[in-house]
């Protein structure tokens, strides 16, 4: 029995759940995949943002301030009596996290490197998860949704690595 014959016999909550699921199929991988990099992006972005002075950039918002971001006051005592990295100096930690902050969200906006990027946030995640806040799983579960989705499928096409593997295989 061919599709045709068969949605004149289906009922019609059926019918309406085929076209519905059918309509969702269609929509652009590439779509979902921007969405997803900005959303994760902002994120980190402005969790870095907390974390440094002299450098503010809020795309929603329409914030910019240019200038040499340097630690700000308040990073390094977080570090120190919040966060209580093991192995690493709050001082370190706070650059490490700073600097990861600002550069993985803004490569993975761009869709450059954006596998390495995500991989290296899905790390930062599970840091903070599993050492830092493990009580907040709901969040960290949506960010790591996010990030295995561009790590197994990639960017999308609305990216410079799509660009790069067009041009290079």
């Amino acid at each position: 029995m061919n599709t045709a014959t068969r949605s004149h016999i289906d009922p019609l909550p059926v019918r309406l759940v085929r076209q519905g699921v059918a309509l969702c199929q269609r929509l652009p991988y590439s779509l979902v995949a921007f969405v997803a990099r900005f959303s994760i992006a902002a994120v980190f972005w402005k969790s870095g943002q907390t974390k440094v002075e002299g450098l503010a950039i809020d795309l929603v918002e329409g914030t910019f301030q240019l200038g040499v971001p340097q630690l700000s006051a308040s990073a390094i005592p977080l570090f120190a009596e919040e966060y209580r990295l093991p192995l690493l100096s709050p001082a370190l930690a706070a650059h490490l996290a700073a600097f990861a902050e600002h550069l993985f969200p803004l490569l993975i906006l761009l869709g450059l490197a954006t596998r390495f990027s995500a991989l290296a946030l899905l790390g930062m995640t599970l840091v903070i998860q599993l050492l830092v806040y493990p009580g907040a799983y709901p969040t960290h579960g949506v960010w790591a949704a996010c990030l295995l989705l561009l790590i197994a499928q990639g960017p999308g096409r609305l990216s410079l690595d799509h660009l790069i593997a067009r041009r290079y295989g």
